[in-house]
């Protein structure tokens, strides 16, 4: 008897440290979004009305990718509706081509409508081949537009890459309880 309850302490232990530790992952990368938020803003200012005016976004502070041949991708980031941290998110790419090196990125993706934002809640969103990002830099949102409800931006943060390939990316979300 006193083995069982040893194992059912031990067991609530270790299930408790994990519900912690995921929460502070999540709270690290809900600061990193805050600052990676702060930086975009202050490379381009024009970001602002796509914050303001989108039904949602997800801001993913730092995507590492690498490849020879093939190639892969992953990173973790918060899910934002109207303004608000609603989840978390995971994206996970896959390409092959003629692609070396390896890079570190941030990207935030932009959901024009309500509808856009429900179909990446409902884990149905993902781009086909190679997604079509645009580089944040200073002015350039003065002049980017939304495609199917949907704009991606991208920042490269560290390495080389170079790419052709053909792949694709899927996306998790997972809503706070």
């Amino acid at each position: 008897m006193k083995t069982l309850k040893t194992f059912m302490a031990v067991c609530l232990l270790f299930i408790t440290l994990g519900v912690t530790a995921q929460n502070d992952k999540d709270k690290e990368v809900m600061a990193h979004a805050d600052k990676t938020k702060a930086a975009l803003l202050e490379k381009d200012p024009g970001l602002e009305k796509f914050f303001d005016s989108a039904s949602g976004y997800v801001i993913f502070p730092t995507i590492g990718k690498g490849a020879l041949v093939i190639g892969g991708a992953m990173g973790n980031g918060v899910v934002y509706e109207n303004g608000n941290a609603i989840g978390m998110a995971n994206i996970k790419k896959l390409s092959v081509g003629l692609q070396a090196g390896g890079q570190a990125l941030t990207e935030v993706i932009f959901f024009e409508t309500d509808e856009a934002l429900e179909k990446f809640k409902e884990g149905n969103f993902e781009f086909a081949a190679q997604v079509s990002a645009v580089v944040a830099d200073k002015g350039v949102s003065e002049d980017a537009n939304y495609s199917d409800n949907v704009i991606v931006f991208a920042m490269p943060k560290a390495g080389l890459m170079a790419d052709t390939s053909v792949g694709g990316q899927k996306f998790e979300y997972h809503p706070f309880k």
